[in-house]
Order: structure tokens, then C-alpha cells, then sequence
């Protein structure tokens, strides 16, 4: 059992608020950081996550206002060294689904992709600013705090999300990942 948490084994019915990492303890940023900000605030999560808490593969990106509106994955830091995918439209897994190696490497070479090194792209990343790299959730990667878990996991499953952002009155209020729901489920499996 986390420490703070209630067991969770012991409820009868869970909703998405009891298997979420409220906001407050989540990796957090501002869309106007620079991507070394968020690299660093994401190795400080790393480092709290070693020390008992939770570990986080994205960084939830806030506006001036403190509202949520954007995730930073690592792999959207990854993207975000290289300027050019910015212009090559929609870069997600998706895009290139079902496509040769051969295929991605044409396109690769047509909108000059990587062909600076990945240490010079990183010493430049310093003027890189997060609200130009973050990704904002769609629709379907909130969830109600309320939802039950089964519908929370539906979600997740149909939609192939790594998380859902949770909300209460309008207002996002912690993070639902697919790592947690793992966990609670090898835990049911194993009856530990």
C-alpha cells in the first residue's frame, strides 16, 4: 500500500479520483519554460520518485493562470530538439503506421530531419520554450473524477492513452496513468 493512500483492495467500488496522483504531486512546468527547465523539473520528479513517490514520464504543463493545458512526454522532448517536425505536420505514432522503414527514411531525408547531431540539437535546446514542443490533450484524455475505473480504464484502453488528465468542476485536478492501473491489477491478480 502507498503511503497516504487508503488500501485500495479493501473498496468495493473505485472511482478515477482514488487511483490518481492529484496535481499537487505531480511534475509540473509552465508553457513558458524552456525545455532545460522541463528536463530538469522532470530529473527532480525522477529523483523524488527514488525517494518513495511517484515516478513521472511527463511533465503536466501549466498556463500563467496555473490551469493545466498540456502534457510534456519524453518523447515530445525528444521531438522537440528537432525544429523540422514542427513542420512536417502531425508527428504522432499514427502518422506513419503501417509505413516501410525505407518510406520513413525518404521522408526523413525530403524534410531534413536529424541531420545535425543529436548533441548540437541539445546544446541549442536552450531556446526552445515548452508551449512550442507540449502536446494539449484532446477530449478524450479527460476523465471525470467521479468516473468508475472500469469506464476510466475503457477509456484508456479504446483510446490507447498512457494517461487521462482528471477533472472536477471544469478544473484538472491529478493524472490517471496506465502504470498505476498496472499495478492495482497485478496486485488483484497476485490477491496481494
Amino acid at each position: 500500500m502507498e503511503k497516504g493512500k487508503p488500501d485500495l483492495m479493501e473498496k468495493k467500488e473505485l472511482r478515477a479520483s482514488d487511483l490518481m496522483v492529484p496535481l499537487a504531486e505531480y511534475a509540473t512546468i509552465h508553457d513558458y519554460a524552456s525545455l532545460a527547465d522541463a528536463v530538469k523539473a522532470l530529473e527532480d520528479a525522477q529523483r523524488k520518485y527514488c525517494q518513495g513517490g511517484y515516478q513521472h514520464r511527463a511533465i503536466l504543463v501549466l498556463n500563467s493562470a496555473g490551469r493545466v493545458v498540456g502534457k510534456l512526454s519524453q518523447l515530445d522532448i525528444i521531438r522537440g530538439l528537432e525544429r523540422n517536425y514542427r513542420k512536417t505536420g502531425n508527428t504522432s505514432r499514427s502518422s506513419f503506421g503501417g509505413f516501410t522503414a525505407h518510406f520513413i527514411k525518404e521522408i526523413m531525408g525530403d524534410d531534413m530531419l536529424w541531420y545535425v547531431s543529436l548533441k548540437e540539437l541539445c546544446q541549442q535546446a536552450k531556446d526552445i520554450k515548452v508551449r512550442d514542443i507540449m502536446y494539449t490533450p484532446k477530449t478524450g484524455e479527460y476523465v471525470k473524477s467521479n468516473a468508475t475505473l472500469e469506464a476510466a480504464i475503457h477509456q484508456i484502453t479504446k483510446g490507447h492513452h498512457q494517461s487521462l488528465l482528471v477533472v472536477q468542476d471544469r478544473e484538472v485536478v491529478g493524472i490517471l496513468r496506465l502504470t498505476d492501473i498496472f499495478h492495482l491489477t497485478t496486485r488483484y491478480i497476485g490477491g496481494v
